[in-house]
C-alpha cells in the first residue's frame, strides 16, 4: 500500500479506504481511479477479494453489534441508536446480535459476521461497564468494545466517564450550599458504583468537605431501595439535608420516602438522579438528573471504528479507552438548604 500511495500521490490510508472500499469514506470518483488504476499496475491483489469489471471490491458497509444483554434495561437499546444513527452516516447499516454471555452463541455470532464480505467491522459490547476477555475469533477484526474494557488494552474501547459523573452530580449539590450530602449507591461490587463513589468522594474532598460513612448507603439500583435507604439517611442524629441517588429508580423510592415523612423535595431535602431516564420527567416536582451518555457513547463507538477500519493512525486516540461525559440536567428537585 505504501508504494501504491506514492505512484498514486495520496496517502497510505486513503489506499486502504479505496481497496477495501470502505463506506463512507467520500473520497471523490477521480481518487479512487487513480488508486485502483496504480495499485493494478503494480500488481496489487487484496487476498481472498475479487474485483469486477471496475476493479472495486465488494462494498464493505456492514457492522456487527455484539451486546450481552438488550432486553432488560434500557441503556444498551439507546447505544444501538446511536451506533446506527452515525454507521448511516458513514452508509453503513448496522446488525444486531445479542448473545446473552452464552460463549457458543457468541462465537455463532462472530463466525457468521466473519462469513459476510460487506462487514467492515464489530462494536463488541456490554450491559454492564466491566472488563472482558476478548473472542480470539475478533483478532485481526476492526473492533471497538463499548460499555467494556479487555485486560490488555489492546482493543480500543468507549465507557461513561463515570467518576466524572459522580463528581458532577455532587458538585451540584455543593454549589447550592449543601454541606451534608447522603450518598445511595449500586451494587458496590459494580464497577458504575465504584466509580460514581469515587466522584462522590472527590468532589467533596474538592470542595473541603469532609466523608462521612454514615452518610452512604448501598443499594441495588431498585426504588425500593432508595426508598428503605433514604429513610435510614433521615433518621440519622444529623441527617443529610440532600440525597445523591447513583441512579433514577433509587431516586423515585427516594421521593416516595420524602414524602411519607411529611417532608417536602426540594424545600426540605433536595434529591439528585443519575442516568436521566424517561420516568425522571415525569416525577412530582420533576427529577433534576445526570445523563448517562449511552446514545453518545453509540456514536463514537461507530467513529472510532471507523477510524480503525481504515488504519489511519493519526485520527486514532492516544489513550485505549474513551471516556464520555454526560451533561447535568437540571429540574426541580434541588434547591438551596432551609435555613
Amino acid at each position: 500500500m505504501t508504494d501504491v500511495a506514492k505512484a498514486a500521490g495520496v496517502s497510505q490510508s486513503t489506499v486502504s479506504m479505496v481497496l477495501n472500499d470502505v463506506a463512507g469514506s467520500r473520497l471523490s470518483a477521480e481518487t479512487r481511479i487513480t488508486v485502483l488504476r496504480m495499485a493494478t499496475e503494480l500488481g496489487y491483489r487484496l487476498p481472498g477479494r475479487q474485483f469486477g469489471a471496475a476493479g472495486v471490491a465488494a462494498r464493505r458497509s456492514l457492522i456487527g453489534y455484539l451486546v450481552d444483554e438488550i432486553s432488560t434495561s434500557p441503556h444498551p437499546v439507546v447505544s444501538v441508536d446511536g451506533a446506527r444513527d452515525a454507521a448511516w452516516e458513514h452508509d453503513c447499516v448496522v446488525t444486531v446480535l445479542v448473545t446473552r454471555g452464552n460463549a457458543e452463541q457468541e462465537a455463532a455470532a462472530i463466525a457468521s459476521l466473519r462469513a459476510n464480505p460487506a462487514l467492515l467491522g464489530i462494536v463488541y459490547s456490554t450491559i454492564f461497564t466491566r472488563q472482558v476477555s476478548v473472542p480470539a475469533a475478533l483478532l485481526g477484526i476492526p473492533t471497538v468494545l463499548l460499555n467494556c474494557h479487555d485486560d490488555t488494552s489492546k482493543l480500543p474501547a468507549v465507557v461513561p466517564g463515570e467518576v466524572s459523573g459522580g463528581h458532577a452530580a455532587t458538585e451540584h449539590l455543593i454549589s447550592m450550599g449543601h454541606t451534608r450530602i447522603g450518598f445511595i449507591n449500586g451494587e458496590p461490587w459494580m464497577e458504575a458504583s465504584k466509580d460514581r463513589l469515587k466522584g462522590y468522594r472527590r468532589a467533596l474532598a474538592t470542595a473541603d468537605l469532609p466523608f462521612d460513612p454514615a452518610l452512604v448507603r448501598d443499594g441495588d439500583w431498585m426504588s425500593g431501595t432508595g426508598f428503605d435507604a433514604t429513610l435510614s439517611l433521615l433518621k440519622e442524629p444529623r441527617p443529610p439535608s440532600a440525597i445523591f441517588c447513583a441512579n433514577d429508580l433509587m431516586a423515585l423510592g427516594a421521593l416516595e420516602a420524602i414524602k411519607q415523612l411529611g417532608l417536602r423535595v426540594p424545600e426540605d431535602v433536595s434529591v439528585m438522579g443519575y442516568d436521566d431516564q424517561e420516568i425522571s420527567r415525569h416525577t412530582h416536582p420533576p427529577l433534576t438528573t445526570l445523563v448517562l451518555p449511552n446514545y453518545e457513547m453509540g456514536r463514537a463507538a461507530i467513529e472510532l471504528l471507523m477510524i480503525v477500519a481504515t488504519g489511519d493512525e493519526r485520527q486514532r486516540p492516544r489513550r485505549a479507552i474513551t471516556k464520555i461525559d454526560g451533561p447535568l440536567v437540571v429540574r426541580d428537585t434541588v434547591a438551596r438548604p432551609a435555613a
